[in-house]
């Protein structure tokens, strides 16, 4: 099957993101169309028939949250050996979920994608949770009876005060109730995102992946402003002077009234990249 070109995809993704309810194993599926030329039609298919034959293998309807959490670490951190490590937070293919289903490792929040798309089909109360430094997966009433647990760990769960180690542990502050607010799917695909730009960016050569990593974030119903402002300096960087200079004269428009000395800043980096077609 022809792999879809790069209108088609980003507007399949756009449209995908403004459904009333996005499908979030598809949006991730189609960022992996981005980073993969092998990733086609065919390949999400069959990503999205792995997790239903996943979710085919749990038991029907085990209990309450604890046993739904218990049975997911037996079916994926067990079973099937899905987990992660510190390695895969040097490898893009751990943020694309078709790597991660083939290769059973992943960074935190795409094991937590795997563990929700496979709860859910199989009817659980399932929900992600993005506490800072690491995404984690809950089971039963979010503001009630509740149970998480951590699939980059094989699905160890988390008592309260496993929680708070591990946020007090990356930010050194204490764990707050706002923290163990259930994510939407677009909050968790633009973290995902994110992750992409930000393993992008410790690598001047990858650009290419950074910039179509905010563009897509730019597709998203919400996102930033300050991606726009991003993605221009990209277009410069890249050498595409003229439309860089154009992005960067429209966001300091945008941000003018507010911080009119960051748009004055903004306007003299949009000078500079003209200059450079001299």
């Amino acid at each position: 099957m022809p792999r879809m070109n790069d209108t088609s995809r980003r507007r399949r993704f756009a449209d995908a993101a403004r459904e009333e309810r996005p499908d979030l194993a598809l949006l991730c599926l189609l960022v992996g169309m981005e980073a993969d030329p092998g990733l086609d039609e065919t390949g999400i298919d069959e990503a999205q028939i792995e997790l239903d034959r996943l979710a085919g293998q749990l038991p029907f309807s085990p209990g309450g949250p604890e046993e739904w959490a218990a049975a997911l670490a037996r079916l994926l951190g067990e079973r099937h050996d899905f987990r992660g490590g510190a390695a895969e937070y040097r490898r893009l293919e751990s943020s694309l979920l078709h790597e991660v289903l083939r290769r059973r490792r992943g960074l935190p929040i795409l094991l937590s994608v795997v563990w929700m798309e496979v709860a859910r089909r199989a009817g659980a109360p399932v929900y992600g949770v993005g506490l800072p430094g690491r995404f984690v997966v809950g089971f039963g009433d979010p503001y009630g009876s509740h149970v998480l647990a951590d699939p980059f760990d094989g699905g160890r769960p988390l008592s309260s005060e496993d929680a708070a180690m591990l946020v007090s542990g990356t930010t050194g502050t204490p764990l707050s109730l706002s923290m163990l607010t259930p994510a939407g799917p677009l909050d968790i695909v633009l973290r995902i995102l994110n992750n992409i730009r930000a393993w992008a960016s410790a690598r001047p050569e990858r650009t290419d992946v950074r910039l179509w990593a905010v563009e897509l974030s730019l597709l998203l119903p919400a996102h930033p402003a300050r991606l726009r402002y991003e993605r221009a300096r990209l277009l410069v960087e890249r050498g595409d002077f003229l439309t860089g200079a154009r992005e960067l004269e429209d966001y300091a428009e945008v941000v003018a009234a507010v911080e009119p000395d960051a748009a004055e800043t903004v306007r003299r980096e949009a000078r500079a990249a003209r200059a450079m077609l001299n």
